[in-house]
Protein backbone atom coordinates (compact mmCIF):
# COMPACT_ATOMS: atom_id res chain seq x y z
CA UNK A 1 0.00 0.00 0.00
CA UNK A 2 1.50 3.51 -1.12
CA UNK A 3 1.87 5.95 2.23
CA UNK A 4 -0.13 8.83 1.60
CA UNK A 5 1.53 12.41 1.41
CA UNK A 6 3.48 13.64 4.41
CA UNK A 7 4.03 17.93 5.44
CA UNK A 8 5.78 18.90 7.65
CA UNK A 9 4.57 22.41 8.41
CA UNK A 10 7.60 22.88 11.14
CA UNK A 11 11.32 22.31 11.05
CA UNK A 12 13.13 19.28 12.30
CA UNK A 13 15.06 19.07 15.19
CA UNK A 14 18.27 17.16 14.38
CA UNK A 15 20.14 17.73 17.07
CA UNK A 16 20.51 19.79 20.18
CA UNK A 17 23.99 21.37 21.77
CA UNK A 18 24.02 23.16 25.00
CA UNK A 19 20.32 23.22 25.17
CA UNK A 20 19.51 25.05 22.02
CA UNK A 21 17.66 22.95 18.89
CA UNK A 22 19.55 22.77 15.96
CA UNK A 23 16.85 22.00 12.90
CA UNK A 24 17.46 21.00 9.38
CA UNK A 25 16.86 24.44 7.91
CA UNK A 26 19.33 26.02 10.37
CA UNK A 27 22.19 22.92 8.80
CA UNK A 28 21.03 24.43 5.27
CA UNK A 29 21.20 28.04 6.32
CA UNK A 30 25.13 26.98 7.24
CA UNK A 31 25.23 25.35 3.99
CA UNK A 32 23.95 28.36 1.83
CA UNK A 33 26.52 31.02 3.83
CA UNK A 34 29.10 28.34 3.32
CA UNK A 35 28.70 28.10 -0.78
CA UNK A 36 27.99 31.71 -1.16
CA UNK A 37 31.40 32.30 0.99
CA UNK A 38 33.60 29.64 -1.02
CA UNK A 39 32.13 31.38 -4.25
CA UNK A 40 32.85 34.95 -3.10
CA UNK A 41 36.50 33.26 -2.59
CA UNK A 42 37.18 31.84 -5.58
CA UNK A 43 35.91 34.94 -7.84
CA UNK A 44 37.19 37.43 -6.01
CA UNK A 45 40.79 35.61 -5.38
CA UNK A 46 42.57 37.05 -8.35
CA UNK A 47 40.90 40.40 -10.64
CA UNK A 48 42.58 40.24 -13.79
CA UNK A 49 43.36 43.63 -14.73
CA UNK A 50 42.33 42.29 -18.67
CA UNK A 51 39.17 41.04 -17.58
CA UNK A 52 37.77 37.73 -18.31
CA UNK A 53 34.50 37.44 -19.99
CA UNK A 54 32.99 36.07 -17.04
CA UNK A 55 35.10 38.60 -14.96
CA UNK A 56 33.36 41.44 -17.57
CA UNK A 57 29.74 39.46 -17.43
CA UNK A 58 30.35 40.04 -13.28
CA UNK A 59 31.33 43.34 -13.38
CA UNK A 60 28.76 44.41 -15.24
CA UNK A 61 26.04 42.63 -13.75
CA UNK A 62 27.41 44.33 -10.00
CA UNK A 63 27.81 47.90 -12.09
CA UNK A 64 23.87 47.19 -13.44
CA UNK A 65 22.89 46.61 -10.22
CA UNK A 66 25.10 49.84 -8.11
CA UNK A 67 23.70 52.19 -10.72
CA UNK A 68 19.86 50.91 -10.26
CA UNK A 69 20.25 51.05 -6.67
CA UNK A 70 22.24 54.87 -6.93
CA UNK A 71 19.35 55.89 -9.22
CA UNK A 72 16.76 55.04 -7.28
CA UNK A 73 17.79 56.23 -3.45
CA UNK A 74 19.33 59.34 -6.04
CA UNK A 75 22.40 59.35 -3.95
CA UNK A 76 25.80 57.34 -4.79
CA UNK A 77 27.03 57.43 -1.58
CA UNK A 78 24.00 55.55 -0.24
CA UNK A 79 24.11 53.14 -2.80
CA UNK A 80 27.89 52.25 -1.60
CA UNK A 81 26.35 52.29 1.79
CA UNK A 82 23.22 50.01 1.14
CA UNK A 83 24.61 48.23 -2.10
CA UNK A 84 26.23 45.05 0.29
CA UNK A 85 23.10 44.23 2.29
CA UNK A 86 20.78 44.60 -0.74
CA UNK A 87 22.90 42.43 -3.04
CA UNK A 88 24.01 39.74 0.26
CA UNK A 89 20.02 39.44 0.82
CA UNK A 90 19.53 38.62 -2.75
CA UNK A 91 22.34 36.05 -2.85
CA UNK A 92 21.21 34.27 0.34
CA UNK A 93 17.77 34.19 -0.44
CA UNK A 94 17.99 32.88 -4.07
CA UNK A 95 21.06 30.61 -3.06
CA UNK A 96 18.70 29.07 -0.23
CA UNK A 97 15.80 28.65 -2.93
CA UNK A 98 18.35 27.29 -5.38
CA UNK A 99 19.52 24.39 -2.79
CA UNK A 100 16.11 23.28 -2.23
CA UNK A 101 16.65 20.99 -5.98
CA UNK A 102 19.78 20.08 -4.75
CA UNK A 103 19.84 16.00 -4.57
CA UNK A 104 19.78 15.26 -1.05
CA UNK A 105 17.58 17.79 0.22
CA UNK A 106 14.50 16.50 2.35
CA UNK A 107 15.97 12.91 1.19
CA UNK A 108 18.80 11.88 3.21
CA UNK A 109 17.92 11.99 6.69
CA UNK A 110 17.73 9.37 9.71
CA UNK A 111 14.70 7.63 11.25
CA UNK A 112 13.66 8.36 14.97
CA UNK A 113 11.85 5.16 15.20
CA UNK A 114 9.23 5.21 11.97
CA UNK A 115 9.47 8.74 11.52
CA UNK A 116 11.69 10.20 8.86
CA UNK A 117 13.74 13.18 9.58
CA UNK A 118 15.71 14.89 7.15
CA UNK A 119 18.67 16.00 7.60
CA UNK A 120 18.72 19.64 5.35
CA UNK A 121 15.16 20.93 4.30
CA UNK A 122 14.78 24.30 2.12
CA UNK A 123 15.70 27.37 4.44
CA UNK A 124 12.85 29.59 3.39
CA UNK A 125 9.96 27.15 4.04
CA UNK A 126 10.90 28.05 8.09
CA UNK A 127 8.98 30.80 8.82
CA UNK A 128 11.86 31.72 11.74
CA UNK A 129 13.69 32.84 8.69
CA UNK A 130 11.85 34.42 6.95
CA UNK A 131 10.50 36.48 9.96
CA UNK A 132 13.97 37.11 11.13
CA UNK A 133 14.86 38.43 7.49
CA UNK A 134 12.06 40.61 7.67
CA UNK A 135 13.10 42.12 11.17
CA UNK A 136 16.32 42.56 9.43
CA UNK A 137 14.94 44.69 6.74
CA UNK A 138 12.29 46.32 9.07
CA UNK A 139 15.14 47.97 11.27
CA UNK A 140 17.55 49.09 8.84
CA UNK A 141 14.68 50.60 6.87
CA UNK A 142 13.67 52.63 10.40
CA UNK A 143 17.48 53.29 11.54
CA UNK A 144 18.15 54.49 7.92
CA UNK A 145 15.29 57.13 7.92
CA UNK A 146 16.14 58.25 11.37
CA UNK A 147 19.90 58.57 10.34
CA UNK A 148 19.21 60.39 7.29
CA UNK A 149 16.63 62.97 7.98
CA UNK A 150 16.66 62.84 11.63
CA UNK A 151 14.78 61.74 14.39
CA UNK A 152 11.92 64.30 15.07
CA UNK A 153 11.64 64.85 11.28
CA UNK A 154 11.22 61.42 10.53
CA UNK A 155 9.06 60.70 13.47
CA UNK A 156 6.88 62.99 12.31
CA UNK A 157 5.75 61.11 9.56
CA UNK A 158 3.74 59.08 12.03
CA UNK A 159 2.92 61.48 14.94
CA UNK A 160 1.41 64.07 13.46
CA UNK A 161 0.11 66.78 15.93
CA UNK A 162 0.74 70.11 14.51
CA UNK A 163 -1.14 69.69 11.31
CA UNK A 164 -4.77 68.73 11.88
CA UNK A 165 -6.77 65.51 12.97
CA UNK A 166 -6.83 64.21 9.36
CA UNK A 167 -2.95 64.60 9.28
CA UNK A 168 -2.88 63.13 12.63
CA UNK A 169 -4.57 59.85 11.77
CA UNK A 170 -2.90 59.43 8.42
CA UNK A 171 0.16 59.64 10.22
CA UNK A 172 -1.30 56.43 12.09
CA UNK A 173 -2.01 54.55 9.29
CA UNK A 174 1.40 54.96 8.19
CA UNK A 175 2.61 53.68 11.63
CA UNK A 176 0.67 50.55 11.52
CA UNK A 177 1.46 50.12 7.50
CA UNK A 178 5.26 50.28 8.77
CA UNK A 179 5.11 47.47 11.23
CA UNK A 180 2.88 45.26 8.86
CA UNK A 181 5.78 45.07 6.74
CA UNK A 182 7.24 42.62 8.92
CA UNK A 183 4.42 40.44 8.36
CA UNK A 184 4.14 41.02 4.69
CA UNK A 185 7.92 40.53 4.22
CA UNK A 186 8.05 36.96 5.89
CA UNK A 187 4.97 35.60 5.07
CA UNK A 188 5.27 36.71 1.50
CA UNK A 189 8.69 34.49 0.99
CA UNK A 190 7.44 31.66 3.70
CA UNK A 191 4.37 30.93 1.92
CA UNK A 192 5.34 31.10 -2.15
CA UNK A 193 8.60 28.58 -1.03
CA UNK A 194 6.74 26.33 0.86
CA UNK A 195 3.56 26.18 -1.17
CA UNK A 196 6.11 24.99 -4.18
CA UNK A 197 7.90 22.41 -2.01
CA UNK A 198 4.26 21.01 -1.13
CA UNK A 199 3.50 21.17 -4.87
CA UNK A 200 6.18 19.37 -5.61
CA UNK A 201 5.73 16.56 -3.56
CA UNK A 202 1.98 15.96 -4.70
CA UNK A 203 3.13 15.99 -8.25
CA UNK A 204 5.43 13.30 -7.22
CA UNK A 205 3.35 11.60 -5.40
CA UNK A 206 1.00 11.31 -7.99
CA UNK A 207 3.40 11.43 -11.47
CA UNK A 208 6.58 10.55 -10.55
CA UNK A 209 9.55 10.91 -12.95
CA UNK A 210 8.33 13.00 -15.09
CA UNK A 211 5.39 15.20 -13.96
CA UNK A 212 8.33 17.33 -11.04
CA UNK A 213 10.57 18.24 -13.93
CA UNK A 214 8.37 21.32 -15.19
CA UNK A 215 6.78 22.16 -11.78
CA UNK A 216 10.38 22.15 -10.35
CA UNK A 217 11.66 24.70 -13.60
CA UNK A 218 8.69 27.13 -12.81
CA UNK A 219 9.82 27.39 -9.24
CA UNK A 220 13.11 28.05 -9.93
CA UNK A 221 11.87 30.99 -11.83
CA UNK A 222 9.94 31.33 -8.63
CA UNK A 223 12.69 31.30 -6.33
CA UNK A 224 14.12 34.19 -8.34
CA UNK A 225 11.90 36.12 -8.25
CA UNK A 226 10.82 36.22 -4.84
CA UNK A 227 14.60 37.26 -4.20
CA UNK A 228 14.41 39.89 -6.17
CA UNK A 229 10.95 41.21 -5.09
CA UNK A 230 12.21 41.05 -0.93
CA UNK A 231 15.57 42.85 -2.00
CA UNK A 232 13.49 45.55 -4.26
CA UNK A 233 10.97 45.63 -1.79
CA UNK A 234 13.63 46.31 0.99
CA UNK A 235 15.58 49.24 -1.65
CA UNK A 236 11.85 51.13 -2.39
CA UNK A 237 11.25 51.04 1.36
CA UNK A 238 14.29 52.56 2.01
CA UNK A 239 14.00 55.31 -0.35
CA UNK A 240 10.71 55.88 1.15
CA UNK A 241 12.40 56.31 4.44
CA UNK A 242 14.96 58.94 3.74
CA UNK A 243 12.25 60.91 1.45
CA UNK A 244 11.50 64.04 3.27
CA UNK A 245 8.01 64.02 4.87
CA UNK A 246 5.38 66.58 3.14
Amino acid sequence: MNEGIHVVLAPEVVTTIFGIAITNTLITSWAVILVLAVVAIVIGRKPQLIPSRFQTLLEWLFGFVYDYIAETLESRELARTFFPYLTTMFLFVFTSNLLEFTPGIGSVGFFHGTEFTPLLRSVNTDLNVTLMLAILAFLVIEVTGVVVIGFWRYGGKFINVRHGVIAFFVGIIELFSELARIVSFSFRLFGNIFAGEVLIIVVTHFIPYIGPVPVMTFELFVGFVQAAIFSLLTLFFIKLAVSEPH
